[in-house]
């Protein structure tokens, strides 16, 4: 407590100017030096700051109007020869961030970025205005500007901005990280996510291709007859997914609500309106363990299509993630941390449930139908369990532990047992089984999928063996949904539903081995 009083104390604070400017930025620097430490390079950007209002600059304008782009300046005029673009007449108005400075007398240098692109910028006393050059001479990396001015090469034949205007648009007050390092604390990376795209190139690639996977993955469902929906986040009852969800209260109405675990319920009432194809992006949250393949909010696609099987669903799912491959990666052949994952339709793997414990997981059927002995293996293997777990669930967790890290190419695994399965529907000829599949990739699930249950008396007796599981301690049993009940008998449509982990595969075509990698703000603890 005595350090944080400490902390929280007001620094003195002293400036190499007399400026009477300096007093705007007191507040700033005494923030810095309680809560980090205040250094020279921070007090000599406060001073340069001083001297620009002192010379009636502003520091944080808005009448620039960036024209182009930088990717369309390099676009167009990228493949010109020097002597071509002596004869070009376009005066180029572009703004971006200036990433790196080299200053020699009379000239400098330096980069900027936007979005798009980097460019380097040329200026010169000779060119410009005493009173803008003065300008330049103040600038920092980091700083935000807008240039003005025609291209040509450097004698390293580099493409370049002769800038006959600079104007400061945003002054940078922190300096960016020392550019052949970049921020390698991870942990700094993940909370301070704004400068990590700056100066991490491939940040910037990983976001910019998660755009593309999921606008391609749009599409893609519109093309093939589905409607996008939106279902409601906060819900009276937590339900679609077996997982432990985060709670809330609505004052007006004196209502308790959870953050959807999953829209699997209301997206199945839509099939019962009428809607046969229908899907949703949408942001789920699970009040879960936090490691390399979770985050408590996550992305997900959720897709239901009436008069479909889990089956039409497997085919579907081989096409969809191929041709996501293809716009993304180029080729359906996919690099992920040093093997080559192969997406093309027709070489996915399909193997049951109980056969993949035999054949990859090295377990006999006498084994593996033995509760004493599955429960004392995973006990053994440091897993917790319950000496009332039924088996069905011993078996899964021995699926855990011993085949999905080996799933490396694209395995559909089908029929799990109906117990732990309790909204889908079961298979005709095994009732003990249900049609559903999990798809496994690089060792970890990324969808799951089943034809559903649409027979409401068989919905209503699971319902209830999940109550039972929830009030013997489960907390991550499904509650007796009455309205849903109410919807299916009505009656809803043969159908199949799946959900898509769009964090995990944004993971798989991005190369990415951590789940933070790929969400621009994952939930850390906050600073001390």
């Amino acid at each position: 407590m005595e350090n944080r009083d400490k902390k929280n104390k007001k620094a003195s604070v002293k400036l190499a100017t007399k400026s009477p400017h300096a007093a705007y930025f007191l507040p700033m620097l005494e923030s810095f030096a309680a809560r980090e430490g205040l250094n020279d390079v921070i007090k000599n950007r406060v001073v340069k700051s001083c001297d620009l209002l002192d010379a009636h600059v502003p520091l944080f304008p808005n009448d620039f109007r960036k024209e182009h782009d930088i990717s369309w300046a390099l676009a167009k005029f990228g493949s010109l020869r020097a002597e071509e673009l002596e004869t070009q007449e376009d005066v180029l108005a572009i703004a971006g961030r200036i990433i790196s400075m080299r200053s020699f007398g009379k000239v400098a240098f330096f980069h900027i970025m936007d979005q798009t692109g980097r460019i380097q910028c040329y200026v010169s006393r000779e060119n410009m205005e005493d009173a803008n050059y003065a300008i330049v001479k103040k600038l920092d990396v980091g700083d935000i500007v807008g240039v003005s001015g025609h291209l040509f090469r450097t004698k390293t034949n580099e493409l370049t901005i002769s800038c006959r205007q600079v104007k400061l648009i945003t002054r940078s007050m922190r300096p960016l990280p020392e550019k052949y390092h970049g921020l390698t604390d991870m942990e700094t990376r993940y909370r301070q996510r704004y400068v990590d795209l700056i100066v991490t190139p491939r940040a910037r690639e990983i976001f910019i291709k998660r755009s593309l996977i999921v606008r391609t993955f749009r599409r893609f469902m519109e093309e093939h007859g589905f409607m996008e929906v939106e279902t409601p986040i906060m819900q009276p009852l937590a339900g679609g997914a077996a997982a432990k969800p985060f709670k809330t209260h609505h004052n007006a109405l004196d209502l308790p609500l959870y953050l959807r675990i999953a829209p699997e319920l209301y997206l199945k009432r839509l099939l019962v309106g009428g809607f046969e194809k229908v899907f949703e992006l949408n942001r789920s949250f699970r009040n879960e363990g936090i490691d390399t393949r979770h985050n408590p909010e996550f992305t997900m696609c959720e897709f239901y299509w009436a008069y479909a099987t889990f089956e039409d669903l497997m085919n579907y799912t081989e096409e969809l993630f191929a041709h996501l491959a293809q716009v993304v990666c180029g080729s359906p052949l996919v690099s992920y941390q040093g093997e080559m994952i192969d997406l093309t339709p027709g070489h996915w793997k399909r193997i049951s449930f109980y056969d993949a414990l035999t054949q990859i997981g090295g377990h006999a059927p006498s084994f593996y139908n033995d509760h004493a002995k599955v429960r004392d293996y995973i006990r053994s293997r440091g897993e917790k369990t319950a000496d009332n777990e039924s088996l069905p669930k011993l078996q899964a967790k021995l699926f855990d532990l011993d085949v999905e890290s080996k799933l490396i190419q694209p395995h559909f695994v089908y029929h799990y047992p109906t117990e732990i399965s309790p909204l889908s529907r079961r298979n005709d000829k095994h009732p003990e089984l249900t049609d559903r599949f999990e798809l496994f990739i690089t060792g970890r699930e990324l969808s799951n999928a089943f034809s559903e249950l649409n027979d409401p008396v068989d919905q209503r007796l699971r319902f209830e063996d999940q109550v039972r599981e929830r009030l013997s301690g489960d907390e991550e049993a499904h509650e007796m949904d009455h309205d849903y009940l109410r919807a299916l008998e009505y009656g809803m449509p043969p159908a199949a539903g799946q959900g898509v982990g769009i964090d995990r595969l944004v993971m798989l075509l991005t190369d990415s081995p951590s789940i933070r990698e790929v969400i621009l703000f994952p939930l850390l603890r906050p600073e001390l």
